[in-house]
């Protein structure tokens, strides 16, 4: 077995104070060498070693007389850097723009011309209470950088000038790290791309190439439902789950793997395409979709939720069924409980079956969570 050498166990030493601060908000350096176990000179070293690197800074003071350097508190740059998510549907373009301590600093929301409707349901303009961090979510204004609307996004736009310029409002002139946008759609994870056209308005081919070279940053395409599952994991019903399913009941119907703490893709980015199954009554996509379940009885509702469920868990048995999507919110604990009781006829593997608790726009909220975990990743190493 090797030993770390030096440089990675500064490096390893770095990310964990700084996961602390994230985590923990500005601490003193008694308080990080209690939390680490780090003696005081690695601690005073590690502390100058990231204000140097720009990375922390004094947040203020604490402890009785506020004096010394045991009572400086210190605290993430948080505007060292900026994220965006980017949550596409049917019928608008919603964005999240949020510093490196997850606060949100900025949103924007256009409708999809064509679409018939207004904003996507539950979408809302920020990533939801609290942030994606448990921040204030308060939006702030005015800043300085790159991202500015592209060219073409006068007059009426097409969705790539369209989330160009929602990107540019949010950012507010703030320079942005990562972009993750999330769609419906077959993301696949060995190019970036869909796998086929989805049904958004204006989605053409070659969209994401346009959408990353009009803002000049990293972009990752991921699946709408991955990204709330993404959610339901870190703030939601499934925190402290590692294995579950997010079944997303809405306009349209698909479903989320996370198993062994990780979203699952599959080889092309179909995992979780439940909606093309096909059943003697019909294809899933036809029978369990919101509009059809608001139709008919409660029963009914919970029986086709539950036989679509299966489906999944006969195939996974991920322990938890979450109901998420406008179906899942609405239904709350009572449909769940139903939907649970008819499963447990079909399937011998406990399953427990929780509606979703995120609040706010879970997509959304997703797809800044991950756009942080990756600028987190190359800023902090």
């Amino acid at each position: 077995m090797k030993t770390a050498t030096p440089a990675t166990a500064r490096a390893i030493n770095d990310r964990l104070v700084l996961d602390l601060l994230l985590e923990r908000g500005p601490l003193t350096a008694p308080q990080l060498r209690e939390l680490t176990g780090l003696s005081r000179p690695t601690v005073s070293d590690l502390i100058e070693r990231l204000r140097d690197g720009g990375l922390i800074e004094v947040a203020g003071e604490c402890g009785e007389n506020r004096r010394g350097p045991n009572a400086r508190l210190f605290g993430i740059v948080a505007g060292r850097a900026h994220v965006a998510g980017v949550d596409v549907r049917r019928t608008a373009v919603n964005v999240t723009v949020a510093d490196i301590t997850g606060r949100t600093v900025g949103f924007a929301v256009r409708d999809i011309p064509g679409s018939g409707s207004g904003s996507a349901p539950g979408s809302g303009g920020d990533a939801g209470p609290g942030g994606p961090s448990g921040s204030s979510g308060m939006a702030e204004t005015g800043g300085t950088g790159a991202v500015s609307a592209p060219p073409g996004s006068g007059g009426t736009p097409g969705l790539s000038a369209l989330i160009g310029s929602a990107v540019a409002e949010a950012a507010a002139g703030r320079a942005l790290d990562t972009v993750v946008l999330g769609a419906p759609g077959l993301a696949d994870p060995r190019h970036g791309d869909l796998v086929a056209p989805n049904d958004v308005p204006g989605w053409e081919p070659g969209l994401l190439q346009t959408v990353r070279r009009d803002l000049g940053v990293p972009v990752t395409l991921e699946n709408e439902v991955n990204l709330a599952a993404v959610t339901e994991h870190r703030t939601g019903a499934a925190t402290g789950r590692d294995d579950f399913v997010l079944l997303w009941l809405d306009d349209g119907l698909g479903a989320a793997l996370v198993l062994d703490g990780r979203v699952r893709r599959g080889a092309s980015g179909g995992a979780g395409e439940i909606g093309i199954l096909r059943t003697a009554g019909g294809s899933f996509c036809d029978l369990v979709v919101a509009d059809v379940l608001r139709d008919i009885g409660r029963d009914d509702a919970a029986g086709r939720i539950a036989a679509c469920a299966f489906a999944l868990v006969a195939i996974l048995d991920p322990g938890l069924v979450i109901l998420g999507g406008s179906i899942g919110r609405e239904g709350g604990d009572d449909l769940a409980e139903m939907v649970e009781r008819r499963l447990r006829d079909l399937s011998p593997a406990p399953t427990e079956v929780r509606a979703s608790t995120v609040e706010g726009n879970a997509v959304l909220q997703g797809a800044v969570l991950t756009a942080l975990d990756l600028t987190r990743d190359r800023v902090f190493g």
